[in-house]
């Protein structure tokens, strides 16, 4: 039986533009017969992912610029002409998998791969070790495979913690596929709430003084609200991908948990900076199944008395957490615990703690006794 923690937040975040559509608009979705602004799992995870790899040194790329940054690396670093530091480039995407991963007129490859950025070094090793072979193929109307397709297949297929934590998706390279211990839900607001248009000009430093008006003017759109956000880690299986390291999974888990809360995708934030963070933070660790409580905000939230929606949501979720506590037995469930903003303690949603740090600490000392059993 697997082994998940589940967090879920409550964050209010200001006039932004977080994650938009083709048409620049904040994306919406439309739940319990009410439009809220939504913002995309990708959006958010992305800057997870960027956050883990700082915390833990570790970074990865996910490209199809491969092939370019190997011949950039060999020109610039070992003196290559440019059109065999080219060759070389494309001859590492036509060396893996059974017909290569084949590339475009600018270089890139066909597909996205994800990789570590130490990889680039690796796969220009490879290519200085058969300088000769490439040389001599350059020109070539079918040069064939010229690098050892064993070891830049092995390249390819090496893992950061951030992709066993996220996964990767690479058919054209058998192998490569990592399913992902993490989970993350799209964002939504816990009430109905539409974009809204802002008209805005630029001033021209220089216009004449007899000259007025604006050197620009637009419209751009922007959202407001209360959010709730959800993600689950199986841990049972971020200990697998790792190779059975419970050290290094418990590191990677704290910092995910702590990304989870402490990111914000980065979208227009020079001119809207919403930088807050989340005004609730519950994290459970359960067996069995994850469990998202975002049918609490089925039926939208309506403003209390202030005016406002964080603490009408947070009433919701504990709540509905209680409910939920009463329908399943508390049954499957290690444990569970919150940190929140304000006074006052909630029903539903286990022991209450100080701060951020303190909750993911107590999540993970919780969580690893019951998955190294099962591992």
């Amino acid at each position: 039986m697997s082994l998940f923690l589940d967090l879920s937040a409550i964050q209010s975040v200001p006039t932004a533009n977080l994650n938009r559509d083709d048409l620049g608009s904040p994306k919406t979705v439309r739940y319990g017969n009410a439009t809220r602004i939504r913002v995309s799992s990708q959006a958010w995870k992305r800057e997870i992912r960027l956050g883990v790899e700082a915390d833990l040194g570790e970074k990865a790329a996910r490209t199809r610029q491969v092939p370019i940054k190997v011949k950039t690396a060999l020109e610039s670093r070992s003196g290559w002409p440019a059109d065999l530091a080219a060759f070389a480039g494309k001859q590492v995407a036509v060396s893996a998998g059974k017909r290569g991963l084949g590339t475009e007129s600018a270089g890139h490859t066909s597909v996205l791969l994800f990789l570590p950025e130490s990889g680039i070094d690796e796969l220009v090793t490879v290519c200085l070790d058969n300088r000769e072979a490439l040389e001599k193929g350059l020109g070539k109307k079918s040069p064939g495979v010229l690098l050892p397709t064993a070891k830049i297949e092995e390249i390819l297929k090496r893992r950061t913690a951030s992709i066993s934590l996220l996964g990767r998706m690479l058919a054209e390279l058998p192998g490569a596929n990592v399913d992902g211990a993490a989970q993350v839900a799209h964002a939504f607001t816990t009430h109905a709430s539409e974009p809204q248009r802002d008209y805005f000009t630029a001033v021209d430093d220089w216009l004449g003084e007899e000259e007025t008006g604006s050197g620009h003017l637009d419209t751009a759109e922007f959202s407001a609200g209360v959010f709730y956000r959800f993600a689950s880690v199986n841990v049972t299986d971020l200990i697998q991908n790792l190779d059975g390291d419970e050290k290094a999974a418990r590191t990677v888990l704290a910092s995910f948990a702590d990304q989870f809360l402490m990111s914000l995708p980065q979208a227009k934030r020079t001119s809207t900076a919403p930088h807050t963070v989340p005004d609730l933070a519950y994290l459970a660790v359960r067996a069995q199944r994850p469990l998202s409580f975002a049918g609490a905000f089925e039926a939208p939230v309506t403003a209390d008395v202030t005016g406002g929606f964080s603490t009408p949501s947070i009433s919701r979720l504990a709540s509905y957490a209680a409910d939920l506590n009463r329908l399943t037995g508390d049954r499957n469930r290690t444990f569970h615990g919150y940190a929140r903003s304000g006074d006052g303690e909630l029903t539903g949603l286990g022991i209450v703690h100080a701060s951020f740090p303190d909750l993911i600490d107590a999540a993970v000392e919780a969580a690893f006794p019951a998955a190294g059993g099962e591992k």
